[in-house]
């Protein structure tokens, strides 16, 4: 059944450290990877995102999870990482097979150049036979700079290498139709479009930074890229096989029949907003029969900062997203563009270049099976003045 398969499985930290004693636990530890081992025997590839370093680095700093500002989870991640890796090393080396580390910070996803950067790392491991073991690098990263959830994270991580499977393993038993703790709760064993249930999954665990609202959002990343996600309870003896294998309840997030491309994806599916634009009704009209450029004449008024090379949001007047596209220019550039429109690019910029803001080529039109994202409000954008 897995024979050639890529799966990606994400592991939170409440499966991995006791909440109080914040230590390992090592017999969840030990099903896992001996799980995992299976699956590789099997012949599927496995990569393992696994929160745990901050939970797991609190004791040597002296702090607890719900006291902890970022400064003490930033130092307890940097204590924490070695306690975890050698647990998952001391672990796999039972079961005769290597890791290695793959630490990512939110550039590293959303930047083209770095994204393809650690695939080729990642891609490298796994023809070594090597298990990666990926995590968001909680060291240096700040509450700006961040993922911020394991569950998004490793839905970017099975987009990058087109994988066949996620399995999301947490302590309830997949998504419900409502909070699980009322009366009459549903398990909900099939999902085609995670839309209706964005409302229901509010709330995260006492040690992990992600709840339902996040898997579910990681799913949907998942999905558009061919993808079926798994959400299930990971206290099992086989935690990953036995969902795989439809042995035990969970919620199941069905791939989209027709899935985009990986360049579509990497451009639509954004952790962060770096910035946007608000373009003239016009164009957001020509949206409509697909893809165009979008020039200095077409921007109302702009939020940023961002740089050249950043994927910006684009709104119409309405409020609505339309799109999303590489941006040739930082904001500072685009604004100089819109606000001067009788001044050549050379003029304006002291470099040659056409002035096209975004390319047909380097932009994803947004339809029903994206999740939009609302406009920045007004103090955040700045309008655009062109002068006469």
């Amino acid at each position: 059944m897995v024979q050639g398969k890529t799966i990606v499985v994400k592991v939170g930290s409440s499966l991995l450290a006791n909440e109080e004693r914040l230590t390992p636990r090592w017999a969840f530890m030990h099903n896992l990877l001996e799980d995992i081992a299976r699956l590789r025997e099997g012949g599927a590839k496995v990569i393992l995102c696994s929160s745990g370093s901050v939970a797991l680095g609190m004791n040597m700093i002296g702090e607890r999870p719900e006291t902890a500002g970022l400064r003490d989870k930033q130092a307890a991640a940097a204590c924490g990482m070695p306690l975890l890796l050698n647990a998952y090393k001391q672990v796999a080396h039972e079961y005769r097979f290597e890791i290695a580390q793959v630490l990512v910070t939110l550039r590293d996803l959303e930047d083209r150049k770095r994204f393809l950067n650690t695939k080729n790392t990642v891609d490298r491991l796994l023809d070594a036979n090597i298990m990666p073991i990926i995590n968001e690098n909680d060291t240096i990263t700040t509450e700006e700079i961040r993922v911020g959830d394991n569950d998004r994270l490793s839905a970017k991580i099975a987009q990058m290498l087109q994988a066949d499977e996620l399995v999301i393993l947490t302590q309830v038993d997949g998504l419900y139709d409502k909070d699980p703790s009322e009366p009459g709760a549903q398990l909900v064993e099939e999902v085609t479009d995670v839309s209706p249930y964005l409302a229901v999954t509010e709330g995260v665990s006492s040690l992990g930074s992600g709840g339902m609202l996040t898997k579910m959002q990681a799913a949907h990343m998942a999905q558009n890229s061919g993808c079926d996600t798994r959400i299930a309870h990971g206290e099992y003896e086989r935690p990953v096989t036995s969902v795989l294998n439809n042995e035990r309840r969970h919620t199941k997030i069905l791939a989209n029949e027709r899935p985009e491309s990986a360049w579509a994806n990497w451009l639509s599916d954004r952790l962060q907003m770096a910035g946007s634009i608000v373009v003239t009704e016009t164009t957001a009209e020509s949206f409509k029969s697909g893809r165009r450029n979008i020039g200095r004449e077409d921007v109302l008024s702009i939020q940023g900062p961002y740089v050249k090379g950043d994927v910006i949001h684009i709104y119409g007047e309405s409020g609505d997203e339309l799109a999303r596209g590489l941006t040739n220019f930082s904001s500072d550039e685009t604004m100089a563009l819109a606000r001067n429109p009788k001044m050549t690019a050379l003029q304006l910029l002291g470099y040659k270049t056409l002035g096209t803001l975004i390319t047909d080529k380097n932009m994803i039109v947004l339809d029903d099976r994206h999740l939009t994202w609302e406009l920045p409000s007004e103090d955040e954008m700045t309008e655009v003045v062109p002068q006469v």
